[in-house]
């Protein structure tokens, strides 16, 4: 409700303005003109007031096949610094041709976006190889892209890796965390 009214609020401040009736207590109808100045500044003070966690990357659908989420904290001795290094570094030795003989993530990965440095996120995408019968039949023989997103949350780091289209992943997703995780723990970090 909170997003529509929201949304609702936005598009009438950016259109002409709008009129809401109110009714008084003599049952005649009034009309309260509102300016889109006033409905903007009404949206805008909303937005400030909205409870957001810092950086919390948005929740899984619920049932999703093709969703995984995690939560990764580096030890209490780490400093930030090192910890947003470790992380870069656990991500990097994910092999480039994928697990498995290329059968998870084939198709390598791209950086998309790094800003840990500024409290930011990472983006990456990862790609099948294309040469699955799935791909063949449902994608046109092109690969099918998963996004990796990693955001700080306090001393800890949320991890998300979601396919784009299609309801499973046959278990990609967990796969590809499951590495980086290992090679987290590998480093004294704790999660999943």
């Amino acid at each position: 409700k909170f997003v529509t009214t929201l949304t609702l609020l936005a598009t009438l401040a950016t259109t002409q303005g709008f009129t809401a009736s109110t009714q008084k207590p003599s049952t005649t109808s009034t009309a309260l003109q509102v300016s889109r100045r006033e409905a903007l500044s009404t949206f805008g003070a909303l937005i400030v007031a909205a409870p957001t966690a810092a950086n919390a990357i948005a929740a899984c659908p619920p049932g999703s096949n093709n969703c995984v989420q995690q939560t990764w904290t580096p030890p209490a001795s780490t400093s930030s610094a090192d910890a947003i290094s470790q992380l870069r570094d656990a991500i990097g030795s994910y092999p480039q041709g994928g697990q498995e003989g290329g059968k998870i993530d084939g198709g390598g990965y791209t950086l998309i976006t790094d800003n840990l440095d500024a409290s930011g996120g990472l983006v990456y995408e990862f790609r099948s190889s294309g040469k699955g019968t799935f791909a063949k039949l449902f994608n046109g023989g092109k690969p099918f892209v998963d996004d990796l997103i990693v955001e700080p949350n306090g001393s800890a780091f949320e991890f998300r890796s979601s396919s784009r289209v299609g309801d499973s992943d046959f278990g990609v997703n967990k796969a590809r965390l499951a590495f980086i995780g290992n090679s987290l723990q590998e480093k004294g970090w704790t999660g999943a």
